[in-house]
C-alpha cells in the first residue's frame, strides 16, 4: 500500500505506474482516492476545530453557574449540545470517508523499480543469467511420474480417491528423497546465518490482507469455514505476519529468517500434461527465506536471497537460470521480482522452481511493521524467496540425475540425509 501523502503529491507518477502494469481500469482510483482523502481531511479539520470550541465553551459553564447566571449557562450548554451533534455527524462521515480511501489504496499497485522491464505478462520476462550447463542426455527422459513409479514412489490414484485431483502419496525412496531435500535446505540456510522457524500453518484474515492483494487471495487461499482462518499458501505469510503491529529497534535489523511449512493453494485453471503429476498441486512443502530490513538495505538483500537459491540448486548439480519479471507479471505489492528456473532435460527448457521478491514497505504499511530509528519511526522493507519447494523440485532433480540404467544419482550433500546412499535403484533392478 502506498503512502497517501505520496499519492496526493504525485498522482501522475502513480497513474503512469498503473499504465506500466497494464491495469488501466485502475486509473480512476487515483483521482477518486485523492478526492475522498480531501473530504476526509476537511472533515477532520472541522471536527478538530469543533472539539477546541467545545472544550473552551464547556469551561465557561461552571463560571456562569458560580455567578448565578443560570440562563446564560443553559444557553452555553445548548451550544455545547449543538457542537456535540455536529461532531457525531462529522465523526461518522470521517469513518465512511476513511473506509473509501482505504478500499482504493488497497488495490492501487505499489511503485515498481526503475529496472523492471515493461511487459504485459510472463511471456515478456527477461532472462538475466544461466548457471551450469544444461544437458540433454542421449537416452530418453521419462515423464516424472513414470520415473517415480519405477521406484514405487508415487500413488496418484489413491490420492484422487481420498482427496481429488492435485494431491499425491509419496512412498519409499522418493518420499525419503523429498524429506532429504527439505532437511538439506534447512541446514543450507542455517549455515548461511538464517534463523530457522516452523510457523503456524493457518493465519487470520487481517494477516492475509496484509501480505497479499485481494486478487491473489481469491486465486490462492483456502478459507476455514466458519472461522477467521486461512491455510497458508507459503510460510512467508506467517513469517511476515509475525511482525504485525510491532516497532522493531533498528539494532534488531536485519531479521533473516528461514521457515519450513506445508503450503496449500487452489491452483485455479486447467493445465497441460507437464503440469500434472506433482508440478501444479494443491498441497506441497517448502523451505522459504524472509528478510525484514532497513529500506536502504533491501536491494542488497534481494541479491543475497536469489543467489542463495541458485547456489542451492547448483550444489545438487541442477542447471538454473534467472528471469527478471516484467511489469505485467508483478503482483500489486511487489517492487521487483526474479524467478529461478531449473533445467528440464525432458522438455529441453527451463521451468520455475522459485521466486524472489522485494515488496518495499507495502506489507509493512498494511501490517504496521515499523522501525524505531534515531530520527523517528519508519516502515521496514520486506523480502521473500523460495529456497526449495518439493515435490516440484523433485522433477528437476530426478530428470537431471537420472542415468541410462534407470538409477538416480544422489549428489554428495544429500547422502547424509539418505542413509549414505549414493544412488537410487529402481525396484526392477
Amino acid at each position: 500500500m502506498l503512502d497517501m501523502k505520496f499519492v496526493r503529491e504525485n498522482p501522475e507518477i502513480v497513474k503512469e505506474n498503473i499504465r506500466k502494469k497494464f491495469q488501466d481500469e485502475k486509473l480512476p482510483l487515483v483521482d477518486e482516492v485523492i478526492e475522498y482523502d480531501r473530504q476526509f481531511r476537511d472533515c477532520k479539520t472541522r471536527a478538530d476545530s469543533l472539539r477546541a470550541d467545545r472544550n473552551r465553551i464547556s469551561k465557561q459553564i461552571g463560571g456562569l453557574m458560580a455567578k448565578g447566571m443560570r440562563e446564560e449557562a443553559e444557553q452555553t450548554k445548548q451550544k455545547v449540545a449543538e457542537i456535540a451533534k455536529e461532531l457525531a455527524e462529522l465523526e461518522e462521515k470521517e469513518t465512511v470517508l476513511q473506509e473509501e480511501v482505504h478500499k482504493r489504496m488497497m488495490v492501487i499497485p505499489n511503485i515498481i523499480a526503475d529496472t523492471v522491464p515493461i511487459g504485459k505478462d510472463d511471456s515478456e520476462n527477461v532472462e538475466l543469467e544461466r548457471f551450469g550447463e544444461p544437458v540433454v542426455p542421449d537416452f530418453e527422459i521419462p515423464y516424472h511420474v513414470d520415473i517415480m513409479e519405477t521406484f514405487s514412489g508415487i500413488d496418484l490414484d489413491s490420492a484422487r480417491k481420498t482427496s481429488g485431483n492435485g494431491f499425491y502419496y509419496l512412498r519409499g525412496d522418493i518420499a525419503r528423497l523429498h524429506s532429504a531435500i527439505l532437511s538439506y535446505a534447512r541446514d543450507f540456510m542455517i549455515d548461511r546465518g538464517f534463523t530457522y522457524y516452523v510457523p503456524p500453518f493457518m493465519i487470520r484474515g487481517a494477516v492475509v490482507n496484509g501480505v497479499m492483494s485481494f486478487s491473489e487471495m481469491e486465486n490462492m487461499m483456502y478459507k476455514i469455514e466458519g472461522e477467521d482462518l486461512y491455510l497458508i499458501g507459503t510460510s512467508e505469510h506467517s513469517m511476515i505476519g509475525k511482525f504485525i503491529d510491532t516497532i522493531l529497534p533498528e539494532s534488531d535489523l536485519p531479521q533473516t529468517l528461514t521457515s519450513y511449512s506445508p503450503c496449500f493453494r487452489k491452483e485455479v485453471g486447467a493445465h497441460g500434461i507437464e503440469e500434472r503429476g506433482v508440478y501444479r498441486i494443491h498441497q506441497f512443502e517448502k523451505q522459504e527465506m524472509v528478510v525484514v530490513c532497513k529500506p536502504e538495505e533491501s536491494d542488497k538483500w534481494y541479491d543475497v536471497l536469489w543467489n542463495n537459491t541458485v547456489d542451492f540448486f547448483r550444489s545438487l548439480d541442477i542447471p538454473v537460470r534467472t528471469l527478471e519479471c516484467c511489469s505485467g507479471d508483478l503482483a500489486d505489492l511487489k517492487v521487483k521480482s526474479l524467478d529461478v528456473e531449473a533445467w528440464s532435460p525432458r522438455q529441453q527448457k527451463y521451468f520455475e522452481v522459485g521466486s524472489c521478491s522485494n515488496l518495499g514497505d507495502a506489507q509493512a504499511r498494511r501490517l504496521g511493521i515499523r522501525v524505531k530509528g534515531e530520527n523517528g519511526n519508519y516502515y521496514a522493507h520486506t523480502l521473500n524467496n523460495t529456497v526449495v519447494a518439493p515435490p516440484r523440485m523433485l522433477i528437476a532433480f530426478l530428470e537431471n540425475n537420472l542415468c541410462a540404467d534407470g538409477t538416480v544419482k544422489i549428489p554428495e550433500p544429500l547422502r547424509m540425509y539418505m542413509g549414505g546412499k549414493d544412488k537410487l535403484v529402481p525396484n526392477a533392478k
